[in-house]
């Protein structure tokens, strides 16, 4: 199978994950760009986040006509993230590949076993005060681990969301792109000399394919249930974690 063809497959479920789920875009666009399509880890992270930044973009703009985006709560989650994003994204270069690797995926599988359990809403009178702070700790927090581990965050931003902000899954869904979309420019700010090595021949009809399955995975979103995307966002999140760690151990 050509480069293209895997290219435009890749793509389509890459936007359909965004859509649907607000993340996994990079936690799937990586594994693909390294082993279906054969880029270097270092490309494959630069270019991750250069498709997820235009996909989720797009999927953001259909979420906020929606009204899924929590827009206020939403930016004070993406600014808290924006510096460590950059501080982190410029010392990832200075790790060893299977480090990351490691990490990448033992971030991807704990985020999996938050979104299988249950979430509990936050009460009670101090909750505004306590969400407000919570949010900014967790945002944070997933731009450190979004810049370091050269992802948009949206797999590690929806259970937060859901779980810390007691969001409900299409809310988290929209208002994870928001933070996508931050994370993933600030991330790539810090990685502007490793764009040299990406092949835009692939890239270009990778990220088009994937704007274009945001668009259907928009339109799935309306018509499942919050519960079962949850779950078969873990389910996807566990299989890639696990294949990653085996990779990286071997």
């Amino acid at each position: 199978m050509s480069a293209l063809v895997l290219a435009l497959i890749a793509g389509a479920v890459v936007g359909l994950a965004l859509g649907a789920l607000g993340g996994g875009g990079s936690v799937l666009a990586v594994p693909a760009l390294i082993y279906l399509l054969g880029f270097t880890p270092a490309a494959a992270t630069t270019a991750g986040l250069i498709i997820v930044t235009a996909t989720s973009l797009t999927a953001l703009y259909a979420h906020a006509r929606a009204g899924n985006v929590r827009w206020k709560a939403g930016a004070l989650f993406a600014a808290a993230g924006l510096l460590p994003a950059a501080v982190a994204g410029a010392a990832a270069s200075r790790l060893p590949q299977p480090v990351l690797t490691a990490a990448f995926a033992a971030v991807a599988a704990l985020a999996a076993v938050k979104m299988l359990r249950p979430s509990r809403a936050v009460t009670g009178p101090a909750a505004g005060e306590a969400k407000q702070a919570k949010a900014a700790g967790a945002g944070a927090g997933l731009g450190a681990l979004a810049g370091l581990l050269g992802v948009g965050g949206g797999f590690l931003a929806v259970p937060a969301l859901i779980t810390v902000l007691a969001f409900e899954m299409q809310a988290a869904v929209g208002t994870s792109l928001l933070v996508i979309s931050a994370n993933s420019l600030a991330s790539l700010a810090t990685r502007g000399a490793t764009t040299a090595g990406i092949d835009w021949a692939v890239i270009g009809p990778f990220t088009g394919a994937a704007i274009l399955g945001a668009w259907d995975g928009k339109r799935l979103a309306a018509k499942v249930t919050g519960t079962l995307l949850q779950r078969t966002f873990a389910v996807v999140l566990l299989a890639v974690a696990a294949f990653m760690l085996i990779d990286a151990l071997t």
